[in-house]
């Protein structure tokens, strides 16, 4: 079939289904390719059957722990345990692909991002002008002016989204559709960012990130971009006050529109602000190849609970950042905020009018929620099983929430998704005759002191001072000491929604491990730090270190910086990146590149830090650094033999 017939095909098929969902009331919808459609179908082999808080068991162990009473308890959900088998990956699977645990209601109803400069009619027009072929960037023409800052985007103007749509594909890698008696939503899925398409085969790279996702742009082009301030630096929310009867004194709602369009608009492609801390600060979307990776996040503090930390990394996307409703309980100490202010602030821009609040009528921020909130047994709007000990946080979850699916265990869809992440891998690597010699020189520049194991890391937190990047994300979890609670989740045999009293589990944190787990949430008195990241796909996740600043173009005179590559649309290259990252003179540039940048310096970009030369003055030549960076870009699995997921 012709790609014109296949695109008239296509819109028949939404035709029809179009013509369904007038009659059912209620449709969704989110794409998830083929296996053997994929760039990179191949896996690592599934050689563990359970995962007992980080601890992977292995079949024969788990033969003889079922042949003991002690063991079967090792073994039960109990404990902690997860049991992984093929189900559980293809959920896990699924669930990356296609589960929002409800964020399209924040998103579309109070966030507004339907409603704002792009609009659904101008996204599928721009899908259907691909005809067939795939991007990696969809450009979406403005439907209504809008504002950021000094720079107006006009009617007509065409966006950069970063969207990614695969050869042949009709749809959006990472967005779900929800059709529901006349009322649109989108929501978003784990896919959106950690999942990319190959701009040479136009295929779907499971597990890399989203390299040139707009994500801040499209907030900013938002109707209520207000709704995510917390996850921005934006003084001008502080005018609010406390309630006064049943109305909080509210700060000028332009102003913090405006403020938070500027602020959450400067992030590169290819970052995210996942940190309500009031500070912008963002960090570069990490990949799913994820295996021997702990701890997660840039920081590391993610390393409690099951697979290591890798559950509670996923669980903190959907519990803490696609939902920001669910943060006024902890206002008052994170943001010095009362509840009602900070709801206040977040719901009045609202479009959807049953979660809109009016400073001039007769309800509270928090009954306006309550009133339309779909979850109420939950705070927030997303569907999550909540602790006894909500809002504190407690190691594994920034507030006491699990983003859980009703008629599944609790947290079941984030841990399924761990055991499906550790087993990805990138796509093979194209061979180099420099990167055997590359090994040799990364024994010798001694990168193997942190970057050692299976994934290449060593696991380890490193102090702020000591790494030099950029130091604000490293403090992002501070506030959250003021309000801490024993480490604890639920059996992962709970069932959700919750039972009357579910059985919780603690997670002990061993003496010689509570330095690092202080270091990486910023408390305990320290100025927190960055984990030593893993080495596998490096290939894939340009541009490097947390705050996307190491990014060289094609061009190594004008492609420098976020500036020079993402800012104007040019790819950063890998091995040029990794080129910058090793080389002091050719980093001063990059560095000198963001610092130029307005934008950069308000999204705290730098590119400094990992101060560890392999050039000239550090005695390597040129062409002992061009073999390691061939060896850097050639790893493309685990370097060991080892269990997994």
């Amino acid at each position: 079939m012709g790609r014109g017939r296949i695109v008239v095909a296509l819109a028949g098929v939404a035709a029809v289904g179009l013509g369904a969902t007038a009659l059912l009331g209620r449709f969704s919808y989110a794409p998830m390719p083929a296996v053997e459609d994929l760039a990179n179908p191949g896996r690592s082999p599934m050689t563990t059957v359970f995962d007992v808080l980080g601890r992977r068991i292995l079949r024969d162990e788990a033969d003889r722990l079922r042949a003991t009473e002690d063991g079967r308890r090792t073994l039960s959900p109990q404990a902690g345990a997860v049991a992984i088998d093929d189900a559980v990956i293809a959920r896990g699977r699924e669930a990356f692909y296609r589960e929002t645990f409800g964020d399209e209601v924040f998103l579309t109803d109070v966030m507004g991002m339907l409603d704002g400069g792009l609009t659904p009619f101008e996204v599928v027009r721009a899908v259907a002008a691909l005809k067939g072929e795939a991007t990696t960037n969809l450009k979406v023409r403005m439907a209504r002016d809008v504002t950021i800052g000094e720079r107006t985007y006009r009617r007509g103007e065409e966006v950069p989204t970063g969207l990614d749509v695969p050869k042949g594909g009709a749809f959006i890698i990472g967005i779900r559709s929800f059709y529901d008696r006349g009322h649109l939503r989108m929501g978003i899925t784990c896919a959106l960012c950690h999942a990319a398409v190959d701009p040479a085969s136009g295929k779907v790279v499971e597990g890399a990130p989203n390299a040139d996702l707009n994500a801040g742009l499209l907030m900013a082009l938002a109707r209520n971009s207000s709704a995510y301030f917390a996850h921005a630096s934006v003084p001008q929310a502080d005018g609010g006050a406390p309630a006064e009867g049943n109305r909080p004194v509210l700060p000028d709602a332009a102003a913090v529109e405006a403020a938070t369009k500027v602020q959450v608009a400067s992030w590169p492609p290819g970052s995210f602000d996942s940190s309500a801390d009031r500070v912008t600060n963002p960090t570069s979307i990490p990949s799913s190849f994820s295996a021997y990776g702990e701890p997660y996040s840039w920081s590391g503090r993610e390393t409690l609970g099951p697979f290591a930390g890798l559950s509670s990394l996923n669980n903190n996307v959907h519990a803490a950042n696609s939902d920001t409703t669910q943060l006024a309980a902890a206002a008052p100490w994170l943001f010095g905020l009362d509840p009602e202010t900070y709801l206040g602030i977040v719901l009045r821009g609202a479009p959807e009018g049953a979660l809109r609040y009016d400073p001039a009528g007769p309800h509270r921020p928090s009954q306006v929620l309550r009133a339309a909130d779909p979850t109420p047994a939950s705070p927030g709007l997303n569907s999550y099983a909540v602790l006894p000990t909500y809002p504190a946080t407690n190691y594994m979850t920034d507030n006491g929430l699990f983003a859980s699916v009703p008629g599944e265990p609790a947290n079941f869809a984030n841990n399924a998704m761990s055991a499906f992440q550790n087993l990805l891998r990138p796509p093979e690597a194209k061979a180099d005759p420099a990167a055997q010699g590359g090994r040799a020189v990364f024994e010798k520049a001694g990168c193997g002191a942190c970057h050692a194991g299976p994934a290449l890391t060593n696991h380890r937190v490193i102090p702020v001072a000591e790494i030099g990047t950029e130091p604000t994300r490293a403090k992002a979890g501070a506030k959250m000491e003021a309000r801490l609670s024993p480490p604890a989740m639920f059996a992962t045999d709970t069932p959700f929604p919750l039972p009357a009293d579910p059985k919780l589990v603690p997670l002990p944190i061993a003496d010689d491990r509570l330095p690092q787990v202080l270091l990486a949430w910023g408390q305990g008195g320290t100025e927190g730090g960055y984990k030593v990241p893993n080495l596998v796909g490096l290939a894939w996740t340009a541009p490097y270190l947390h705050d996307s600043g190491v990014a060289v173009g094609p061009d190594l005179t004008n492609d420098l910086g976020v500036p020079g590559t993402l800012d104007r649309g040019v790819t950063p290259d890998p091995g040029n990146s990794l080129r910058a990252l090793l080389d002091r003179r050719l980093r001063e540039a990059v560095v000198a590149a963001n610092g130029a940048s307005e934008k950069a310096r308000t999204a705290r970009v730098t590119g400094r830090g990992h101060a560890y030369w392999v050039d000239g003055e550090a005695g390597f030549s040129d062409d002992d650094q061009r073999a390691l960076v061939a060896y850097l870009l050639s790893i493309d699995r685990l370097t060991e033999t080892v269990a997994t997921p």
